[in-house]
């Protein structure tokens, strides 16, 4: 099964930005919609924004307009810019695909933070 690899998190102020990778080993990267989910203190796993093959995105409201999912087939990459970061986005960053078929990686840490 295709292994998932995020990376690109850390330590940022408010307002700052960040830009998350996640690679995915096998073929499987190329068909399939991916997304980004996080999973804050305390809280469930949510999703973040998803993009489709085709390069078609949707996000959460919380995000819309500050952050931006993006994918290179070719290099079986999925990324997300986030921009203007505020405290309540500190959180864990996964990908997967949108229904959560793949196993989960190990994940990145965003912390939002003066």
């Amino acid at each position: 099964q295709a292994q998932l690899v995020e990376s690109g998190g850390g330590l940022v102020q408010p307002g700052g930005s960040l830009r998350l990778s996640c690679t995915a080993s096998g073929h499987i990267f190329s068909i399939n919609n991916m997304a980004w989910f996080r999973r804050a203190p305390g809280q469930q796993r949510a999703l973040v924004a998803d993009i489709t093959s085709g390069g078609s995105t949707n996000y959460a409201d919380s995000v819309k307009g500050r952050f931006t999912i993006s994918r290179d087939n070719a290099e079986n990459t999925v990324y997300l810019q986030m921009n203007s970061l505020k405290p309540e986005d500190t959180a864990v960053y996964y990908c997967n695909t949108p229904m959560s078929l793949l196993s989960w990686g190990q994940g990145t840490q965003v912390t939002v933070s003066s």
